[in-house]
């Protein structure tokens, strides 16, 4: 367990990702869709700025998924957590719904960290499918780094 794990607060920023790296992560996550014979995603990689490094959309993807894709992937980085926190704080009461008035914030699964060494090297943001399938899509891409 990494030191600011222990001490419960979240990963600090790394190197950014490289390109070849990015590469590896979007391919992760396109054989997932392929396994689960999904078609229609869109996969953004950023770095830790949340700026887009490698992009990839399958034939079958909506268009609004291209943006989507790219907007969970800035959120995860820039906010240094899982997209999925945000949807789950949404709704928890008066405090957390500030979250809907940023223009920077998403709050649908699917967009998740690489950390490499402890620390956060960018970000991966998938849509095109359900909310639970851009996030098997985008923890798909996450574990090439393991």
């Amino acid at each position: 367990m990494m030191r600011w794990q222990m001490r419960g607060l979240l990963p600090p920023y790394g190197e950014p990702i490289s390109l070849e790296v990015a590469k590896k992560v979007a391919a992760a996550a396109v054989a997932e869709t392929t396994k689960r014979n999904w078609n229609a995603f869109c996969i953004a990689v950023v770095n830790p700025s949340g700026d887009l490094v490698y992009f990839e959309k399958q034939d079958n993807c909506q268009y609004a998924s291209i943006g989507v894709s790219q907007h969970k992937a800035r959120t995860a980085a820039r906010y240094r957590r899982p997209t999925l926190v945000f949807e789950t704080l949404i709704g928890k009461g008066a405090y957390f719904n500030y979250l809907v008035t940023l223009d920077d914030v998403i709050a649908s699964r699917g967009g998740n960290l690489l950390i490499v060494d402890g620390k956060i090297i960018g970000a991966v943001g998938v849509s095109g499918g359900s909310g639970a399938q851009d996030n098997v899509v985008s923890l798909a891409g996450q574990a090439a780094l393991k």
